[in-house]
Formats: structure tokens, C-alpha cells, sequence
């Protein structure tokens, strides 16, 4: 079982960081690829990142529950392990579709990668937290891996899109199979979990995750995330606008994927830190500082001007998110039941990430519009900064003996 354990942070590592390969090779320059090879406006961008929030949003509900009922089983990784392969295949489709018809498309390409990267990535983050705990690894150093897949992908992925998009729709479901190589791989022993679950209360159960939703320090994380979700409706058009930042799209294609991979290299490290940073200052704290970067990023992308000061903007991503992943753990695991901790992460956080990206897509899309990215992007980091700082009075600092958890009955 050593052996095993020792060789669970590796694999899971790998398995982080090819997810992260496929995900970049064929999303980071999604919005780019949608409005230069396509042909389409902000605004039916907007369409269909709110259509792959929707698909992610379901899916999130049912992998999260799935993925507890689960436990360390591998049935849904390898369901997002083909999903992963067909990368490539899916993507060229979906640009045809959308020449088709907008709507067609949107569905398609929202569907698919609402299913297979915006779900699928909490299921991965999920179970390898899960096996972090088992194995007494911090989940943060697995994760890492992950943001340095992200960085090394969209290195090439602008010079690979100047050449032909195609070629990054390739090295994505190239990743796909390396992915099911090491998956393959990868044993996990679910004794010590087992143990944990009996004195715990046994097997998850529907009551179990339904009983969430009495919590009121459930619904006081659901609204911390409602805040902080917004950096992906930022994010997700925020290419187009660096790009505008330079003579010609394709010097701003070339510098955007540098940009990219130079934030997420920096994001690597900064998962490295985050265990210690947030072990030290306490899980809230780490939400709350996470929450303030994030505001302080958005209306600063608002104000300043030209593609350097911009550039340093969008480099504040590397603080933000180790600090925000890492914390919400932590929180989760601090209080609420860890045999919940799938359900707790992809319906508290991506969950809900989702429903707010739904709504906000195609109203950031009209917005970037009418009122141009600046404008829309200093309204977004107002709203951050208010959910934030109510938060401060909502979240909870540390969980007393006397607070019972979610798997007890009388919990409210």
C-alpha cells in the first residue's frame, strides 16, 4: 500500500497536468478562435459561454453526488477520459455547426465542453483532493502540475494558432490519450477512506447532500462564490480585448498566449505557496484576501490603459486563484462532512460558478458592446469587492466542537 501511496501524487500530478494541456490546447484561445475564425460578435460569444454554463451547471450537480457515491472509484474519469480524447474531433464540429447555424453550434460546442472541461475539472480536483487526504499530500502541490499543463499549452497555442487552429485541436486529444495512459495507471486503495466514511455515518446518501441546503453557512459559501465566479464571465472574453491592444491580431494572438503561459507559470508557483499561505492566515482569510485580489484586479483592467499596465493586471490571476482553490478545501473540510467534499466543491463553488456565469454571459457580451471592455470590466470588480466584503460577515472563521456537521440530522 506504500507503494501505491507513494505513487499516488505523481500520477495524480500528470493526470492534472494533460487535463490542463487538452483544456488550454483547445479553450485559451476559445474566444479568439470564435471571433476571428468564425466570424462572431461578442454578443453570440456570449450565447454560447452561457449555454456551456448551463451544461456544466447540471453536470456539476450530478458529478459532484456521483463522484461521492463513488469515492475513490475511477467509473467517472474514465467517462471525461473519452470525452477528452474526442477534444479534437468536437471542436472541428462545433466551428462547423456554428457556420451552420449560431444557435446549433452554441448548443453543441456549450454542451460538450460544459460536460467535459468545466465539469470534469472538479471531478479530477475533487478526487485528487480526496487522495490528498488519504495519502498526506498537500492538494495544492498536485495542483500546481495542473497550472503548469495550462502554461506549457498556451506557450505554443498562439504560435500553433497563427499556423492553423487545427493543430491545437490536435495536441488536445493527443493529451486525451496520455491522459487514459496514466489513468490506467493510477491504484488507489480505499481502505483508510472506508474507516473514515463508517465513523463518519456511513455511505452518502441523496438526504446527506439534500441536508446541505438547510445550512445557512452553506448558503453564506454559496454567496462568497456568487462574488468570486465572476473573474470567469472576465476571463472569457478577455483575450478579444488584449489582443485589440496591439497593430495587428496576430501579434496579439502571439502575445496573448505568451501572457497566458507566463500568468500560469507564475500560478504554478503560487500553488506551491498557497497550502502554507492559507494554513497560515486561515481558511476564511484566504477567501476573503483571495476575493479582494480578485476586485482589485477587475477594476484596475478598467482604468488603465494599454497592453503593459494590462498585462500586470491580468498577472494578479496567479495570486488569486492558488489562494481562492486551496482555501476553499480547507473550508469545506473544516466545516462541513468530508465524504461530502465532491458535492461541497462542484455544487458550492462550480456549481454555482456556473448559474452566475449563465446569467452574466450574454449580459457581459451586450455590455462589452455598448459600453466597451473597460467600462464592463470596472463594473464587475465593484460587484466583486461588495460580495466580498459582506462576506466578511457571513463566512466562518473556525468550526467549534458544539457545530455539528451535515451528516447529523439536527444540523441547520
Amino acid at each position: 500500500m506504500k507503494t501505491h501511496h507513494s505513487q499516488n501524487y505523481p500520477l495524480l500530478s500528470a493526470l492534472l497536468f494533460f487535463f490542463f494541456v487538452c483544456w488550454s490546447s483547445s479553450g485559451s484561445l476559445l474566444s479568439i478562435w470564435l471571433h476571428q475564425e468564425v466570424g462572431l460578435k461578442p454578443g453570440d460569444t456570449g450565447i454560447i459561454y452561457a449555454v456551456l454554463s448551463v451544461s456544466a451547471l447540471f453536470a456539476q450537480v450530478c458529478y459532484g453526488f456521483i463522484q461521492d457515491k463513488l469515492g475513490l472509484r475511477k467509473n467517472l474519469l474514465w467517462y471525461i477520459t473519452v470525452l477528452l480524447i474526442l477534444s479534437g474531433p468536437a471542436y472541428l464540429l462545433f466551428g462547423y455547426l456554428l457556420k451552420i447555424n449560431v444557435l446549433l453550434g452554441s448548443i453543441f460546442g456549450g454542451i460538450y465542453i460544459g460536460l467535459t472541461f468545466n465539469g470534469g475539472i472538479g471531478v479530477l480536483e475533487s478526487y485528487t483532493e480526496r487522495v490528498a487526504r488519504q495519502s498526506q499530500f498537500e492538494f495544492g502541490k498536485a495542483r500546481m502540475w495542473g497550472s503548469l499543463g495550462w502554461a506549457v499549452a498556451t506557450f505554443f497555442a498562439g504560435l500553433l494558432f497563427n499556423i492553423n487552429p487545427k493543430l491545437n485541436f490536435a495536441v488536445a486529444s493527443l493529451s486525451g490519450l496520455v491522459f487514459f495512459v496514466l489513468l490506467a495507471r493510477l491504484r488507489v486503495f480505499s481502505a483508510s477512506q472506508a474507516m473514515e466514511e463508517a465513523v463518519a455515518g456511513g455511505k452518502v446518501t441523496l438526504e446527506d447532500a439534500l441536508r446541505l441546503l438547510t445550512l445557512p453557512r452553506f448558503w453564506a459559501l454559496v454567496f462568497f462564490v456568487i462574488g468570486t465566479c465572476i473573474y470567469g464571465v472576465y476571463d472569457q472574453q478577455f483575450p478579444v480585448y488584449f489582443s485589440s491592444q496591439f497593430p495587428t491580431l496576430q501579434e496579439g494572438n502571439a502575445m496573448y498566449g505568451y501572457l497566458n503561459s507566463f500568468q500560469v507559470f507564475l500560478e504554478a508557483a503560487g500553488m506551491f505557496c498557497a497550502p502554507w499561505f492559507v494554513n497560515r492566515i486561515g481558511a476564511k482569510n484566504g477567501l476573503i484576501f483571495a476575493g479582494m485580489v480578485m476586485a482589485a484586479r477587475m477594476v484596475a483592467s478598467g482604468v488603465v490603459e494599454g497592453p503593459l499596465l494590462i498585462s500586470i493586471t491580468k498577472l494578479l490571476h496567479a495570486v488569486e486563484l492558488p489562494i481562492l482553490l486551496v482555501a476553499i478545501f480547507k473550508y469545506n473540510s473544516l466545516h462541513f462532512d468530508r465524504r461530502l467534499s465532491s458535492t461541497l466543491y462542484l455544487v458550492g463553488f462550480a456549481c454555482t460558478s456556473s448559474v452566475i456565469a449563465t446569467v452574466l454571459s450574454p449580459l457581459a457580451g451586450y455590455s462589452y458592446e455598448k459600453y466597451g471592455f473597460a467600462q464592463s470590466y470596472l463594473i464587475m470588480g465593484l460587484l466583486v469587492f461588495s460580495t466580498t466584503f459582506i462576506s466578511i460577515f457571513l463566512l466562518r472563521s473556525a468550526r467549534s466542537s458544539s457545530d455539528p456537521l451535515v451528516s447529523q440530522p439536527s444540523a441547520i
